[in-house]
């Protein structure tokens, strides 16, 4: 399902879902924004991106998640969610990377490749917001000399499930003088 108007202007659940979720969003995120609920169609397409090597669905993919940038006003740049090396070289390519260069080709918004993974983690499936949260903690750092001071910034992922690793990569951001961080994924829980 598809999101559309009206939404919560923090955390962007439609109003006929139900229940805004802003009490569950990481402080450091100011607003997020999904295409759509992860099921359906969509859950089966970032699957087969992700898992599946069909990368070639980041274009289409992109398309639906450049659609959704303009929602939250200017921002200064487009903050892919960083793979650890391993993960990495297991995947063959990083899912959040592809599409904010995607994204970035449509809506004019520029990557910065500002976080970098500090250690493996388990993956975030099968998790509990509790444990997400633990397993994310202190697992990004600031890239040298990116630039995000003063910057309204938006981090880029595949699915918002607790927003545990966005919230991760936001503080991250902040603590290093962004002026703002939003969120975009292509899916979110509900």
């Amino acid at each position: 399902m598809r999101f559309t108007s009206p939404l919560c202007d923090r955390c962007g659940i439609p109003f006929f879902v139900g229940q805004c979720r802003c009490g569950e969003m990481p402080d450091a995120i100011a607003m997020h924004r999904s295409v759509a609920a992860y099921d359906g169609w969509l859950r089966s397409a970032i699957l087969a991106f992700k898992y599946g090597e069909e990368s070639a669905r980041a274009r289409h993919l992109a398309a639906e998640l450049a659609s959704i940038v303009p929602s939250v006003g200017p921002i200064d740049g487009l903050v892919p969610v960083p793979l650890h090396p391993a993960r990495l070289r297991q995947r063959g390519f990083n899912q959040a990377a592809l599409l904010a260069e995607k994204v970035s080709r449509t809506s004019g918004v520029p990557v910065v490749v500002a976080l970098t993974r500090t250690r493996s983690t388990r993956q975030q499936v099968g998790l509990g917001a509790t444990d997400r949260a633990t397993n994310v903690r202190d697992a990004f750092a600031i890239v040298d000399g990116s630039p995000v001071f003063g910057r309204r910034l938006a981090v880029i992922d595949d699915v918002c499930t607790t927003g545990a690793t966005l919230g991760a990569c936001a503080e991250v951001l902040r603590v290093h003088g962004a002026r703002e961080v939003v969120s975009f994924t292509l899916a979110r829980e509900i």
